[in-house]
């Protein structure tokens, strides 16, 4: 007798359609594998959420299984988002410093500023593409923000003494350039950037006092707000990082190794939480799910180091690897497995890469278009 699979498609359609938050994670992934290989879909089984397909945004909605974590992954659109694994325990935490498929560097300084939006893979080890401008060319250390639609750069300088307060925003979904969507409440460039599931943060720089956390909101274009301070003044900072609550600004000049914290559930003042292995200004942060990392950086030379510290606990930083080269100045991506860094001076194209599951040396992944320091880094 024949096999009536539309009858078999139908009946899993009906158990599919009636799945919520009770449903037990192994029944979803047996339910949703069973639908797709009947009806001839791709498997939903990937060895890690890093090489899930890039997907359009027609595709929300659709769910994937990463077997390194044993969890799914739903496609909101624009990026992969974990939701719970096969032993039914809490999905891998991430947060909106963490991508499963884009990082980006924009701005810059090479042999001039520049405003251009840069993109690589990190499902893949690859060069970057340029793939758009944002509304002005400007460099020495913009701030980044990644909401999960949309890329931002805040502050900066150019060229005759122009010092920046926009915020510009472009999208993840497709490649093109910048809008100016508001402004920080007082101009200032050498700034850290910081970004909560709700709003993007730009803390510190060289302004008036040199300590100001502005907030902008990430759901409408809006103008930032003062909602607090940092332990002290910190102009370009050796790494700014982000956990699920909290916002993390850590070194900067004069040459310092403070790492301060400030919470995203309330505003607030920030507090001291640890040091850095040594002082420096210059370098950039990058966030794993559990700690914060400071890469690179001045000291009095240009410095290798990548530095970790605890989200978990308040605590001081330790030395776990080496950059392919000494800089300062660069950009910091992460997604949900490693933390990038691309560019910094003296001016390099270089787009390094180290894993977040172990300490240890970054290693080179790719080019970006241009050389250039004092950019942005965002992800997706």
């Amino acid at each position: 007798m024949a096999i009536n699979t539309q009858s078999i498609l139908s009946t899993l359609e009906t158990k599919i359609a009636s799945m919520d938050s009770n449903t037990p994670l192994d029944d979803m992934i047996v339910n949703i594998k069973s639908y797709q290989e009947v009806g001839g879909v791709v498997s939903i089984q990937y060895d890690s959420s890093g090489a899930m397909p890039i997907l359009d945004s027609a595709q929300a909605g659709l769910v994937l299984y990463s077997a390194s974590d044993t969890a799914l992954y739903t496609f909101n659109g624009n990026a992969w988002a974990a939701v719970g694994n096969a032993a039914g325990d809490a999905a891998p935490t991430t947060t909106q410093a963490q991508g499963s498929v884009s990082g980006y560097s924009s701005g810059g300084r090479g042999a001039s500023y520049t405003n251009t939006i840069d993109k690589f893979p990190f499902a893949a080890d690859g060069n970057a593409t340029d793939v758009g401008d944002i509304t002005a060319a400007r460099a020495l250390n913009i701030a980044g923000q990644s909401s999960t639609e949309s890329g931002y750069t805040s502050g900066g300088y150019a060229p005759g003494g122009v010092v920046f307060n926009t915020i510009d925003k472009f999208p993840f979904a497709s490649d093109g350039n910048a809008t100016d969507v508001g402004d920080l409440t007082v101009a200032r460039y050498g700034v850290a950037g910081q970004s909560s599931t709700e709003s993007g943060y730009t803390s510190g720089g060289l302004e008036s006092n040199g300590n100001t956390i502005d907030k902008f909101p990430f759901a409408t274009d809006a103008n930032a707000t003062d909602v607090g301070d940092l332990t002290q003044a910190q102009s370009f900072p050796g790494g700014s990082q982000s956990s699920s609550e909290s916002g993390y600004i850590s070194g900067g000049s004069p040459t310092l190794n403070v790492i301060g914290k400030f919470s995203f559930a309330s505003d607030g003042n920030a507090t001291d939480v640890g040091d850095l292995t040594v002082g420096r200004r210059g370098g950039t942060g990058q966030s794993s799910s559990e700690s914060g990392y400071t890469s690179g950086g001045y000291d009095g030379g240009n410095s290798n180091a990548i530095d970790k510290f605890p989200f978990a606990t308040n605590g001081n930083a330790t030395d776990v690897g080496d950059l392919t080269l000494a800089r300062n100045a660069q950009a910091g991506q992460s997604s949900t497995e490693s933390g990038y860094t691309s560019g910094g001076a003296s001016t390099t194209t270089t787009i390094d890469k180290f894993l977040f599951t172990a300490d240890g040396n970054a290693t080179d992944v790719g080019d970006l278009t241009q050389a250039r320091y004092g950019l942005a880094g965002q992800q997706v």
